[in-house]
Formats: structure tokens, C-alpha cells, sequence
């Protein structure tokens, strides 16, 4: 039995109780973010007791649902590491359930280049663009090389899941690029690999 603790940042739960037009349980007389306060208070020892705590203030239901669906079916198939990688824009905040965070915001970045901006880090152009920076070539190599030796490491602790969030500033070029990357890296090394582009669609 495993005990899993959904939870969502204050902003996106006092606009969800706002979007269903539905009053907090707890928040009586008072305001829907007394309600959450109080909420929190009392299910603080339930968290602490919970073997993964999902936050899912940027999933929508489907995402969730997919989420949840990745993890515990296929957990249940092998005994394999369960990796997960993240794009996302640091402008956007950080994602909340990071193992391992990169930042890869010292590359070049094509949102200065007029003919790249429009375009994303799924695009082979910013692709290019991004690998045939000699920094990155490093930084790939190193990470690559760090992963292969942590990754047997927590397989052999019985670590059933890893989430790795690798930022840039937008989410959309370079993050994107190198999450691409790392994960046929991962996928050539025969581990199961999910990847989430958050900040894909935001603005440029």
C-alpha cells in the first residue's frame, strides 16, 4: 500500500475554488484562503506520512491523469526507475517536484535570433542551433556521463520514480532542446522516460 498526497499551490486552488463557484469546506465565515490555511494545518501529518506528494498546480485533469497512470501501472510492470524530465521557463517558476534540477540558461539563446524566435526547441533549427554551441556539447557530455552513474545507483536503492527539470528562461528553446536529447539518451539506454514541455505553449 502506498500513500500518494496531492496538493496544489494557494493561487491556483483559491482560482479553482473560484472557477467551480464552490465554497472551501472549511472556510466558514471567512475567506477561501483561510479555508486552504487551515487545510494545509490539518493534513500536515497525513503529508509527512505520504510516500510521494504530487503537486499538481500546472496539470490539468488529463495531465494528471496520465501522470498518475504512468507512475503506478507502469511501477508495477518492472522494477525499473521511473524517470520523468521537465522543460520549463524560470520566468514561469520552478516546477515543484524536481529530484534534480539543470540549468541551462548560460547557453545562447535563439529567442535573440529574429528567424528563430517564433519557432521552438522541437524544431530541428533551434536543435542545431543549440548543440553546435561547444558549451553545450560539454554540458551534454557531462550530464550524460552523471546520469549514467547515478541512475543504477537509485535503481539499486528501489527509487521507484526520478524527476529531472532541466530551465531556461522562456521554456521554450533550449530547455526544450536538451530535454529532447536527454531523453533519447535515457530511452537508448533502455529506461522507461516520460517528458512534460510545460511552458511550451506560453508566449514568446
Amino acid at each position: 500500500m502506498e500513500l500518494l498526497f496531492l496538493e496544489a499551490n494557494d493561487e491556483v486552488l483559491v482560482r479553482r475554488f473560484s472557477e467551480t463557484r464552490r465554497p472551501h469546506p472549511l472556510a466558514r465565515d471567512g475567506s477561501v484562503i483561510d479555508g486552504i490555511r487551515m487545510e494545509r494545518e490539518k493534513l500536515s501529518d497525513l503529508r509527512k506520512r505520504a510516500d510521494k506528494i504530487l503537486d499538481t498546480s500546472n496539470y490539468h485533469v488529463h495531465q494528471l491523469k496520465e501522470v498518475i497512470t504512468q507512475y503506478y501501472l507502469e511501477k508495477g510492470e518492472n522494477n525499473h526507475l521511473n524517470i520523468s524530465l521537465i522543460s520549463f521557463g524560470y520566468k514561469f517558476g520552478i516546477p515543484y517536484d524536481l529530484d534534480l534540477l539543470f540549468d541551462v540558461r548560460f547557453l545562447s539563446n535563439p529567442n535573440f535570433e529574429r528567424e528563430l524566435k517564433p519557432l521552438t526547441g522541437e524544431h530541428p533549427r533551434i536543435q542545431s542551433y543549440v548543440t553546435s554551441q561547444p558549451e553545450a556539447k560539454i554540458f551534454l557530455e557531462k550530464l550524460y556521463g552523471f546520469l549514467d552513474f547515478l541512475v543504477p545507483l537509485y535503481e539499486k536503492e528501489g527509487k521507484s520514480y526520478l524527476t529531472i527539470g532541466i530551465g531556461c528562461t522562456g521554456g521554450r528553446h533550449r530547455s526544450v532542446s536538451i530535454v529532447n536529447l536527454l531523453r533519447e539518451h535515457l530511452q537508448s539506454r533502455g529506461l522507461q522516460v516520460h517528458w512534460r514541455h510545460r511552458d511550451l505553449g506560453q508566449p514568446g
